[in-house]
C-alpha cells in the first residue's frame, strides 16, 4: 500500500516537471527563467518528498495501531478461551469430587447394611434358639401336667383310704373308752378332771418357758426393726447427699442468658460440654442451670468458666476453649493453695509440693459420701490425740493420718489399691518409713511394722464409722463411671471420653486425622458391645462418637 502511494506521488511530480519543462521550451524563455523554473521545480519536488514522507509516517502509524488492535482482540479471544477451559476443568473436578463423595457414602451405607445384616443374622439365630428352648419348656410342662394329674389321682385314692381308716379308728376308740371305764371304775368326765389337774402344773411351767421365749423373740424382732429404721433413715438422706456429690446449680441473673449459653443450633453448649466433660442441663428452672458430673473438679471448672464467660459477654466455641483452659490452670493453683493452708493449719512441715497438691485435690473428692479432705483432717487430728495419749510422736501420727488416703487422688489411674498406691507415692516423695507403712497397712494390705500403723487404721475406722457417713453404693457408682471412661480410652484414635447424664451416655471425641467417618460408626458399635459384655449397669448406655476437623492458622 505504501509503495503504490509513492509511485503515484512520483508520477505526479514527473508530470509536473515535464509540463514545466515543456512550457519553458515552448515559451523559449531565457536561461535565467529556466534557472528560476528549475529552482521552483526543485522546491516543488522537495515539498512533494516531505509530503510523501509525512503521508508514509501517518500510514505506518495507522498500520501499527491496527496491528495493536488486532493483537489485543486476539489476546482477548485467547483469555476467553482459557477461561472457558478453566471453567470446564473446574466443573469436571467438581463432578469427580461429587462422584467420589457419593461413592464413599455408598461404601458407608454398604458397611452399615452389612453390619445390620450380621446383627440381624445373630438375632435370627438367637430367636431360633429361643423358639427351640420354648418348645422344650412346653414339652417339659406338658410332662409335668400329666405327672401332676397322676399324682392327683393317687392322692384322691389315698384320701379315700384315710377316711375309711378314720371311721374304723373312731369305732375302736369308743370301744376302748368303754373298756377303760369298766376297768378303772371312773367315768370319762371324772378321768378328764383328774387329768386336767395333773396337767395344770406342767402347763404353768411350760407357759413360763414359752413366755420367756416370746420375750426373747420380741427383743430380736425389736432389734431388727430398729436396724430397719436406721437403714431407712440413711436411704432417705442418701438422695440429698448424692445430689451434692454429682450436681451443681449455677444461678443466672436472667433467663435471657440461657440463649447465649446454648448458642446458635446449640454449638456453644456442645463446645462447653466437650471442653469440660460436664453435662449442662438447661430446663424450665428459673434463672438456673444444672451442671452434672461425677467428678467435682470438672464441675468446678465448668462453673468458674461459665461465670467468666457470662461476665465477659463473648460466648463462642473458640472463646469457650480458651477460658476453660485458663480456668483449669487457675484451679490447679487454687488446689495447691488449699493444700498449703491445710498443712499449715495442722502444723505439718516439710511436705513435698506434689503431696501438698494431692492434699488440695482431696477437697474436690468424696470417699463413700464423705468429703475426702474433711475425712483426712479428722483422721489426722484423732491420730495426733491418740499418739499423744500413748506417748508416741503426735506430729508423725498426724502426718500419716493426713496422707493415708492420697492414693484416692492420683494423676493417673492404676490397678493398685488406694492404700498401696498411697504408700508408693509417699515413698517416692521421701516420707518416713513409718508413714509409708501406716498408709499401706491401714486396710491390712501390708504387714504392720510400726506402732503408728494400727493407730492410723483405728482412727480411719472411727472417722468413717458414723451411721450413714459412708455408702458403698455411691463409691461403686463413681468407680463404674471411671471404668466407663477408661474403657473408651483404650481404643486407638480416641482423644477424650466423658461419661455424662449419670452414666447413661458416653461421649467419645476422636482425632479426625486418625479416625474416618466410617470408622466412627464402627468404633461406636464396638465400644457399645464391649460395655454390654464386660460391665454391669442399670438401664442402657448411649455411646456417641464425635469427629470434628479443625483448621487453625494465626494472622500476624
Amino acid at each position: 500500500m505504501d509503495t503504490t502511494v509513492l509511485l503515484i506521488i512520483t508520477g505526479t511530480i514527473t508530470l509536473i516537471i515535464g509540463a514545466v519543462t515543456g512550457k519553458l521550451f515552448l515559451a523559449k524563455t531565457s536561461k535565467k527563467d529556466l534557472e528560476e523554473v528549475e529552482v521552483k521545480a526543485k522546491g516543488i519536488i522537495k515539498e512533494a518528498e516531505l509530503r510523501a514522507e509525512t503521508i508514509k509516517k501517518e500510514k505506518q502509524l495507522e498500520a501499527k495501531e491496527k496491528f495493536v488492535q488486532l493483537k489485543a482482540d486476539f489476546d482477548n479471544d485467547i483469555l476467553e478461551r482459557n477461561k472457558k477451559i478453566a471453567e470446564s476443568e473446574a466443573r469436571a473436578k467438581q463432578k469427580e469430587l461429587s462422584i467420589n463423595q457419593k461413592e464413599s457414602a455408598f461404601n458407608q451405607k454398604e458397611n452399615s447394611f452389612n453390619q445390620r445384616e450380621s446383627a440381624f443374622s445373630q438375632k435370627e439365630s438367637s430367636v431360633d434358639k429361643l423358639i427351640k428352648e420354648q418348645e422344650s419348656i412346653k414339652e417339659s410342662l406338658n410332662r409335668q401336667i400329666k405327672e401332676n394329674e397322676v399324682i392327683k389321682e393317687n392322692l384322691n385314692k389315698q384320701i379315700e383310704v384315710v377316711n375309711q381308716k378314720k371311721v374304723q379308728f373312731e369305732k375302736h376308740e369308743e370301744e376302748h373308752q368303754k373298756r377303760l371305764e369298766a376297768v378303772a371304775g371312773l367315768t370319762a368326765e371324772q378321768a378328764k378332771s383328774q387329768l386336767i389337774e395333773s396337767m395344770r402344773a406342767a402347763a404353768h411351767t411350760q407357759g413360763l418357758t414359752i413366755q420367756q421365749e416370746i420375750i426373747e423373740e420380741a427383743k430380736l424382732k425389736a432389734n431388727k426393726e430398729a436396724r430397719k429404721i436406721v437403714i431407712q433413715s440413711i436411704q432417705r438422706t442418701a438422695a440429698e447427699v448424692t445430689i451434692e456429690n454429682t450436681v451443681s446449680v449455677f444461678n443466672l441473673d436472667s433467663d435471657e442468658i440461657k440463649g447465649q449459653i446454648i448458642g446458635r443450633e446449640g454449638r456453644n453448649i456442645r463446645a462447653l460440654e466437650a471442653a469440660t466433660g460436664v453435662d449442662l442441663i438447661v430446663d424450665d428452672t428459673p434463672e438456673a442451670i444444672v451442671l452434672s458430673s461425677f467428678d467435682p473438679l470438672r464441675r468446678e471448672v465448668a462453673r468458674l468458666s461459665l461465670s467468666r464467660l457470662i461476665s465477659d459477654g463473648r460466648i463462642h466455641p473458640a472463646r469457650i476453649e480458651e477460658v476453660v483452659e485458663k480456668t483449669r490452670k487457675q484451679l490447679e493453683d487454687q488446689v495447691l493453695e488449699i493444700g498449703e493452708r491445710t498443712v499449715i493449719e495442722l502444723g505439718i512441715h516439710g511436705l513435698h509440693k506434689e503431696l501438698v497438691r494431692m492434699v488440695g485435690r482431696m477437697s474436690f473428692r468424696s470417699s463413700y459420701g464423705q468429703n475426702l479432705l474433711m475425712h483426712s483432717r479428722e483422721t489426722a487430728n484423732l491420730c495426733g490425740i491418740m499418739a499423744a495419749e500413748l506417748g508416741l510422736n503426735p506430729k508423725l501420727a498426724k502426718r500419716a493420718g493426713l496422707l493415708h488416703d492420697i492414693g484416692k487422688v492420683p494423676d493417673e489411674e492404676t490397678e493398685l489399691s488406694h492404700a498401696l498406691l498411697g504408700a508408693k507415692l509417699a515413698e517416692k516423695y521421701g516420707e518416713n518409713p513409718a508413714i509409708v507403712n501406716a498408709i499401706g497397712a491401714h486396710h491390712d494390705e501390708m504387714e504392720m511394722l510400726f506402732v503408728i500403723s494400727p493407730i492410723i487404721q483405728a482412727c480411719d475406722a472411727i472417722s468413717g464409722a458414723r451411721p450413714g457417713a459412708r455408702r458403698e453404693i455411691m463409691q461403686q457408682y463413681l468407680q463404674r463411671i471411671k471404668d466407663l471412661e477408661a474403657l473408651a480410652q483404650t481404643y486407638k484414635g480416641v482423644e477424650k471420653a466423658y461419661a455424662i447424664q449419670a452414666g447413661r451416655e458416653l461421649r467419645v471425641i476422636v482425632e479426625a486425622d486418625k479416625v474416618t467417618d466410617g470408622e466412627s460408626d464402627k468404633l461406636s458399635f464396638e465400644i457399645a458391645q464391649q460395655i454390654q459384655t464386660e460391665m454391669t449397669y442399670p438401664g442402657q448406655i448411649k455411646v456417641t462418637v464425635i469427629r470434628e476437623k479443625r483448621a487453625v492458622n494465626i494472622a500476624r
